[in-house]
C-alpha cells in the first residue's frame, strides 16, 4: 500500500514546480512590442483552484513562499500581492468544504469574486502609497482574463495532474473523515 504522505509530498513537489515552470515562462522575454494585452495570473489561479480542491495539499507557508519569491522575479512591491492572494486563497481554503457539493459555476463565481477582491486590493494599495501602476484598462483586462482562465486551470489540474475535489466521507492522510 502507498503511502499517503508521500503522496502529500508529492503533489506539493508537482505545486511548487508547477509554480516555478509558469513563473519562468512568463518571465520569458516572448512579446517584445509595446501594447501588449495582459494575459491571466495563473499563479493565483493555481493557488485558488488547488486550496480549493484539496486544501491539504497547499499549506500556507508554501503559497507564501511561492508568491513571495513571485513578487521578487516579477519586481512587483514585496509582500503587497502576497498578502492578498495568501489572504483570498485562506478564504477559500474556510469554504474548500462548502464548495465540494456546489456546482462549478457557484465555484467560479465565489473565486471571481475573490480574485476580484484581490485586484481591488493591489490597486487601492498602491494607489495610497503613490506607486506607480498600469491604467485601470489594463488592470481591467487582466482581471478579465484571469477569470476566464480560471475553468481552464481546474480542468488541467484535474486531467492532467490527477487533482480532484475531496469527496464527503473520504479519509484524509491521518484517518480523519472529512
Amino acid at each position: 500500500m502507498a503511502d499517503p504522505a508521500t503522496g502529500l509530498w508529492g503533489y506539493r513537489a508537482l505545486f511548487l514546480a508547477l509554480c516555478i515552470a509558469v513563473a519562468f515562462v512568463q518571465l520569458l522575454p516572448l512579446d517584445m512590442g509595446p501594447g501588449q494585452i495582459p494575459g491571466p495570473d495563473v499563479l493565483m489561479l493555481l493557488a485558488f483552484s488547488w486550496v480549493i480542491m484539496r486544501p491539504d495539499y497547499v499549506p500556507v507557508f508554501l503559497i507564501a513562499a511561492v508568491f513571495f519569491l513571485a513578487d521578487l522575479l516579477f519586481m512587483r512591491p514585496l509582500g503587497l500581492w502576497t498578502a492578498l492572494v495568501v489572504l483570498g486563497a485562506e478564504f477559500l481554503r474556510s469554504r474548500s468544504f462548502t464548495l465540494r457539493d456546489t456546482p462549478f459555476l457557484l465555484e467560479w463565481l465565489l473565486v471571481s469574486g475573490v480574485v476580484t477582491a484581490v485586484f481591488i486590493g493591489n490597486s487601492l494599495f498602491l494607489g495610497l502609497f503613490a506607486v506607480s501602476q498600469p491604467g485601470l484598462g489594463l488592470t481591467l483586462i487582466g482581471l478579465i482574463a484571469t477569470i476566464l482562465a480560471y475553468p481552464l486551470v481546474v480542468i488541467l489540474a484535474g486531467r492532467a495532474f490527477g487533482l480532484r475535489k475531496i469527496v464527503p466521507g473520504e479519509v484524509d492522510r491521518l484517518g480523519h473523515k472529512q
